[in-house]
């Protein structure tokens, strides 16, 4: 008897993989790439290596590597094939495709297109993440990686400030201290938080605690492996009216200087960095 999946529908999958532990992956993950007539993958090594463990063989069937790089120039042979009816799965190297993926154009291109679009979900870091952060997963905002250079990633978390939910970031592990120096500047340092490392791996960890807390811990320490920071929203500290913040700033730029003043009250008030400041420099002029 013949225990192969049966033969997918014409159209797109998106198969969502393993982010660190290999048995992590669904049932129906394993019958989409076992059956599909093309298999696209952002990395075609960890898809033939994620395959090979599972004993899922790639008989004659093309595997094509489309990732950032080389999309404009793969994604009209994919649709090709879509338009021919054939059954195409994609996966991502990691995770869910189109979560900081570059699966996103493909999938607008063939929806676009008339061709059916289906997800085989599964293992997500931003999931994973939000599960053990022990921050509230009522509201959520994914962000992504924050701009390298500094001044660009100051303005964008200025920009997330007031998000009423967990904000969710991937970040290279050689910038995760510098990441937590400015959110504990920008968003306020007494905002909870969460450093979460090699999701599903061996040597998974996870460190919890306030921003000013954490960013000290990492400081000319970078961790190593796959991270993810989770920030908490804006708290009670946040709503302190604008008489309180200012009485604050009087307070502090009576003992030293209106930037030690910004940096305290932007801490203690868990008020963006660039309003307190605007404040400040109201107040020292007398406005």
């Amino acid at each position: 008897m013949d225990h192969r999946p049966a033969r997918l529908a014409p159209g797109l999958y998106f198969v969502a993989t393993p982010i660190g532990t290999a048995r992590d992956i669904t049932l129906r993950a394993l019958d989409v790439l076992a059956s599909a007539d093309v298999l696209a993958a952002e990395d075609t090594r960890t898809l033939r290596k994620l395959m090979e463990i599972h004993a899922v063989p790639a008989g004659d069937r093309p595997i094509i590597a489309y990732h950032e790089h080389n999309g404009p120039k793969v994604r009209p042979r994919l649709l090709a094939m879509l338009a021919e009816g054939k059954s195409v799965a994609y996966a991502s190297e990691a995770g869910t495709p189109l979560v900081s993926d570059p699966g996103f154009v493909l999938a607008r291109e063939a929806i676009a297109a008339g061709a059916d679009v289906t997800a085989a979900p599964g293992p997500s870091a931003v999931m994973a993440a939000l599960t053990v952060a022990g921050l509230p997963t009522d509201r959520f905002f994914f962000a992504g990686f924050a701009p390298a250079a500094q001044g660009a990633r100051r303005s964008y978390l200025e920009s997330l400030a007031a998000v009423p939910g967990t904000l969710v970031f991937f970040e290279s592990p050689k910038r995760v201290g510098k990441l937590l120096t400015d959110m504990a500047e920008v968003l306020g340092g007494t905002r909870q938080a969460a450093v979460c490392r090699e999701l599903t791996k061996k040597f998974e960890e996870t460190r919890r605690g306030t921003l000013q807390a954490l960013a000290a811990q990492y400081a000319g320490a970078p961790p190593r492996g796959e991270v993810v920071v989770l920030v908490d929203r804006a708290g009670a500290e946040a709503a302190a009216s604008d008489d309180e913040i200012a009485a604050a700033l009087r307070d502090h730029m009576a003992e030293g200087s209106l930037k030690d003043a910004v940096a305290a009250v932007s801490a203690a008030y868990g008020r963006p960095r660039k309003a307190v400041y605007q404040m400040a420099l109201a107040l020292a002029k007398g406005d």
